[in-house]
Formats: C-alpha cells, structure tokens, sequence
C-alpha cells in the first residue's frame, strides 16, 4: 500500500529539522524521496479518474 504525499514528506522534513541532513540517513532519505514521487503520481492518478 502506497502511503500518502502528506505522510512521506513529514518524515523527509523530520529528516532535515537540524538544518542539514545527517550522512547516516541517506539513503533512507533517497528511498522516501521515490517513495514521496510515487505518492504524488498515485494521488495525482486518482483525482484524475474521480473528476
């Protein structure tokens, strides 16, 4: 199940609250980073076949 944009980027933003990111969180900042595009193109599909 594909989380929601919302969601995804209040953990990406969770990762640059000091201001900048930590090395050791990379690559999961990478991972969620796809996972967040892949959110948008899901809700974006979706309000497409409501409208």
């Amino acid at each position: 199940m594909i989380r929601s944009a919302e969601i995804v980027n209040v953990e990406i933003r969770e990762l640059w609250a000091g201001g900048s990111l930590d090395p050791r969180d990379r690559d999961r900042y990478l991972r969620l980073v796809v996972e967040y595009a892949e959110a948008l193109r899901a809700e974006r599909e979706s309000a497409e076949l409501a409208a």
